[in-house]
């Protein structure tokens, strides 16, 4: 019985044993067939599909290039920044132990984020846990725009505090952005980044990100594929070659002072819009580049269109044109000459041209001066009446009509139209020789005086200086046409014409006199042009263009403001107003070769900084620091004599802009905002006196 009982059970496992045995050689067959069908009978299907696997490449993005100012400072360029987002379905993620901490971490997160109340916060935190747990997002936004600091400082917060990301659900996505250090200043000139229609690379879409987007985006790079030891991966075939450094001519002193300026005239007379342009004289570069508008809801100016590449009729600054092109041509030979004028001139059978002031003569050489429209039309009609397609042609010829290639994106070149019939073309030309019937942009007038002040050299305004990178280049002064607009004899009497402007017995700008900087320039008023092709009398543009100090110039400017409403409306109050308080700015920081005893926290060596705050509205300015201020335009005390303003707890531009609207000179120690100030707020000084400030971060 028991051997029986033993044979079965040998039986059972041999059974099995074969059963075991079969299986794995069915297996092996199985393996054996599928090895022979991919290495024999779809040898060609694999290879090509390994072949194409290998093949695939991707592109790898370049790094994108800065954007400097002329002293290094970082205008624009790529930083890393942060969103935190909550995983409500993480493994070990706990209701009960965030419920417990969301009031410490509410306060914490008001503290540092500002951006909700602590209620506000406990509210949005809890929000996610009112759903199914099954349904709660594993991806909920918490606050975007945190910088690295930022990251590591939420991490230190209650409940997020020594808790791993499986326990917390506390996650950071990281994402590459375009970043302006000194916020809007200058920006518009700078330039935006964007995604374009054709691909999802990033690309300038205006400004100088735009016009120099081909060298501040780089070279592409190609990936490959490589085999290792259990995988397959990307490597680089071709390198990206990083985009070059752009050091552009912005001078951030003297940026903020002409964007200051602006802001204040445009919002103390209500005007619609106005930009103001700042150039070295001996080189052309652009030191400075504002242009402001009305926001929407009408509260403040913001960075608008950059009008100073585009087109508007100039008027009566475009008589210096004229006026060179006449005494350098000998039309003019006499400035005592007297010509007539009266109260109107209907020239070739036109509509009768005026002058605001008129007399019933004028002298040549006082033309200019008393911007008389008369004087400026018989000066130029004596010399092109018979062929008036000459003045057209004698403007070309000086390359006034020539792109400037300023490194602004959107410039475009003056029009100046040149009508075929004779009684036409003459009636045109008599308009077009005191700034009507034709559009300049405002870079182009301010080119022309720059020629004027530096000796009749005609230098390229540019914004571009150097590149740094794959190409190392330091760009050379470029020229207007030959390079001179006119001769120095030549360019030596227009600047006395245009000073006397300002310190003639009736001159148009006699507003912009002072004892400090003597100012030379013209004045100009222009009628806007309705959508109907007609002029609006009740929208004027005025404009200013000019060069300081006037017996030996060191910067051009031109500024133009556009439908002043209220408080002032000439030329010179308004437009000749922003270039007078900018020369002076650059006089009490000894910016014009001469000495001062202002001490520096400006914008170029102090920096944008970013603090914790416990105040919402403050943290709006902390993390801007550079910002306009709120209150725009600066007014003087309410009362008489009230002594020097308090400016403590405010930042340092906006102490500077404060102190120096009320006439004081300012020293800074330290950095940050406004501890201490030295005489205390409201002593009784005489204006001129220096106030001491002590900043502080803390």
């Amino acid at each position: 019985m028991a051997a029986k009982k033993a044979n079965d059970n040998r039986t059972n496992i041999l059974f099995r044993y074969g059963i075991v045995v079969l299986g794995i050689l069915m297996f092996s067959a199985k393996i054996i067939m599928t090895l022979t069908e991919n290495t024999v009978v779809y040898a060609d299907f694999w290879n090509e599909r390994t072949s194409r696997e290998m093949s695939e490449s991707f592109e790898i993005i370049p790094h994108r290039g800065n954007i400097l100012a002329s002293d290094g400072s970082i205008l624009a360029t790529n930083l890393n920044f942060y969103t935190a987002r909550l995983d409500y379905r993480a493994e070990k993620f706990s209701p009960k132990t965030l419920r417990d901490s969301i009031d410490a971490l509410a306060e914490q997160m008001a503290i540092h984020f500002p951006v909700r109340t602590a209620a506000e916060w406990k509210s949005h935190l809890l929000k996610p846990l009112d759903t199914a747990p099954n349904k709660r997002p594993r991806a909920y936004k918490l606050i975007s725009g945190l910088s690295h600091a930022d990251m590591q400082l939420i991490k230190t917060f209650p409940y997020f505090r020594k808790r791993s990301r499986n326990h917390s659900g506390l996650t950071f996505e990281r994402y590459m952005r375009r970043f302006n250090p000194y916020g809007n200043m200058a920006k518009r000139s700078i330039g935006r980044v964007g995604e374009t229609s054709l691909s999802k690379e990033i690309h300038g879409i205006s400004g100088i990100e735009m016009a120099l987007d081909t060298l501040l985006y780089g070279t592409t790079g190609h990936t490959h594929k490589v085999h290792l030891t259990k995988d397959i991966a990307d490597m680089a075939a071709v390198p990206a070659i990083p985009g070059c450094d752009i050091v552009t001519t912005i001078d951030i002193n003297m940026q903020d002072i002409l964007e200051n300026e602006l802001n204040n005239v445009l919002d103390s007379c209500g005007a619609d819009w106005g930009l103001a342009v700042l150039m070295d004289v001996k080189t052309g570069d652009i030191k400075a580049i504002s242009n402001l508008e009305l926001s929407p809801d009408g509260t403040e100016y913001i960075e608008a269109l950059n009008r100073a590449v585009m087109r508007y009729e100039p008027g009566s600054v475009v008589k210096t044109l004229s006026m060179m092109i006449a005494l350098e041509d000998g039309i003019v030979k006499n400035l005592d000459e007297t010509l007539p004028t009266g109260s109107g001139w209907a020239y070739a059978g036109g509509r009768p041209i005026t002058d605001a002031h008129h007399s019933t003569s004028i002298r040549v050489g006082d033309v200019i001066e008393q911007s008389s429209n008369i004087g400026m039309a018989r000066i130029i009609t004596r010399a092109y009446d018979s062929i008036p397609g000459r003045f057209y042609s004698r403007i070309k010829q000086l390359g006034f009509l020539d792109p400037l290639n300023t490194g602004i994106a959107g410039e475009v070149t003056p029009r100046i139209d040149s009508v075929p019939t004779r009684r036409d073309g003459r009636i045109a030309m008599s308009r077009q020789c005191y700034g009507y019937a034709t559009e300049i942009p405002p870079i182009y007038t301010l080119a022309l005086y720059n020629a004027i002040a530096n000796d009749g050299e005609f230098v390229k305004p540019r914004l571009v200086r150097e590149l740094r990178g794959t190409i190392d280049s330091i760009l050379p002064v470029g020229h207007i046409g030959n390079g001179r607009a006119c001769s120095p004899q030549t360019a030596a009497t227009l600047r006395e014409m245009l000073t006397r402007v300002v310190w003639g017995d009736h001159g148009t700008g006699k507003f912009l006199r002072n004892d400090l900087v003597k100012i030379a320039g013209k004045t100009g008023t222009c009628y806007t042009i309705d959508p109907n092709g007609q002029y609006n009398t009740a929208k004027k543009r005025l404009a200013f263009c000019g060069f300081f100090p006037a017996d030996k110039p060191k910067y051009s400017c031109i500024v133009l403001t556009c439908y002043p409403k209220k408080n002032f409306f000439g030329a010179a109050t308004t437009s000749g107003q922003v270039l007078k308080n900018t020369a002076m700015k650059l006089y009490s920081r000894g910016l014009l070769d001469n000495t001062s005893d202002y001490t520096t926290a400006t914008p170029s060596t102090q920096g944008p900084t970013f603090y914790a705050s416990t105040d919402r509205n403050s943290y709006n300015r902390l993390k801007n620091p550079f910002a306009l201020p709120s209150g725009k335009a600066l007014k003087a005390p309410e009362k008489k004599g009230s002594g020097i303003p308090d400016v403590r707890h405010l930042s340092a531009r906006e102490a500077i802009i404060r102190l120096e609207a009320e006439g004081y000179n300012v020293a800074i120690t330290g950095s940050g905002f406004v501890k201490s100030m030295n005489p205390a707020p409201g002593t009784l000084i005489a204006r001129g006196s220096t106030v001491t400030l002590a900043l502080s971060n803390q």
